[in-house]
C-alpha cells in the first residue's frame, strides 16, 4: 500500500477512482475538442458533451465548473503538448526554427478535429469579450517571440543581413501559417500544408541570408509530411 507525502495511507481503491478520473477527464477535452471545432464555443453545448463521454451533465460539471473553464483547459491543455514537443528547445539558427514550425504544420494536418478548433477559436476570440481572448492575445506574443529570438541570434553571427527586420519577419512567418492552415481547413485531403509551408520559409530565407542559402535539402530518407486522419 502506498502512502502520500504526509505519511498516510493510499489504498490501492483511491488509486484506482483517480485513473478512472484521469481517464475520463482526457476524453472529456477530447469530446470538448470536437464540439468546439464543429459549434464553436459560443454554440457549444456541455450537455452534448457530456452525452459523447457518455455521463451526466452534473458529472462533467465535477471535473470542469463551468463552460469557460472547460474551454481553457482544452486550450491550455494543446499549448503544453505543442510547447514540449516543438518549443523546449531553444533552436539554433534561423534555419532550425523554420524547420521545427514545418513540423508543426505537419503535426497539424494530423490533427484536424484540433486544428479545425483552433481556427474556430481563433476568429472568434478577436471580439474582447470572448473566453479565450486573453488566451490568444498571450499566445500570439509567445510565439512571435519565439520566432524573433532564433532570427535575431543569425543576424549577429552574421548568418542574416543586418537590416533584417525580426520582428517583421516573424509576424509575417506567422500570419501566413496561420493563412496556410485556413486553406487547409478547406480541403485537407489534398492540401499540403506543411510542403506548402516549407517552400514559402525556403523562399523567405534565401531572401534574407547572406549567402543566399535556404533550408537544407530533404534528404531522400526524410518523411514527407502527410495530411491523417486521427
Amino acid at each position: 500500500m502506498e502512502r502520500t507525502q504526509d505519511g498516510k495511507r493510499r489504498s490501492s481503491a483511491s488509486r484506482g477512482s483517480y485513473a478512472v478520473g484521469d481517464e475520463r477527464r482526457a476524453r472529456i477535452l477530447d469530446a470538448a475538442v470536437d464540439d468546439f471545432s464543429q459549434w464553436g464555443f459560443h454554440a457549444s453545448s456541455m450537455a452534448r458533451i457530456a452525452r459523447e463521454v457518455g455521463i451526466t451533465q452534473g458529472g462533467l460539471l465535477h471535473h470542469f465548473r463551468s463552460k469557460e473553464d472547460l474551454l481553457v483547459s482544452v486550450l491550455r491543455h494543446a499549448d503544453e503538448q505543442d510547447r514540449e514537443r516543438f518549443f523546449a528547445e531553444a533552436p539554433e539558427s534561423a534555419a532550425a526554427s523554420f524547420e521545427r514550425l514545418v513540423e508543426l504544420a505537419a503535426r497539424n494536418s494530423a490533427r484536424p478535429g484540433r486544428t479545425r478548433m483552433f481556427n474556430v477559436l481563433a476568429a472568434e476570440a478577436g471580439d474582447p469579450g470572448h473566453p479565450a481572448h486573453d488566451h490568444f492575445v498571450r499566445r500570439y506574443h509567445e510565439v512571435i517571440d519565439y520566432a524573433v529570438r532564433p532570427l535575431r541570434a543569425s543576424v549577429e553571427r552574421g548568418e542574416l543581413a543586418p537590416d533584417t527586420d525580426c520582428e517583421a519577419v516573424a509576424a509575417e512567418v506567422i500570419a501566413v501559417m496561420d493563412g496556410l492552415q485556413l486553406q487547409w481547413a478547406r480541403s485537407p485531403e489534398s492540401y499540403d500544408m506543411a510542403a506548402r509551408l516549407r517552400a514559402y520559409l525556403d523562399r523567405l530565407l534565401r531572401s534574407l541570408t547572406t549567402d543566399g542559402s535556404g533550408l537544407p535539402a530533404r534528404r531522400p530518407a526524410d518523411p514527407e509530411p502527410r495530411t491523417q486522419s486521427l
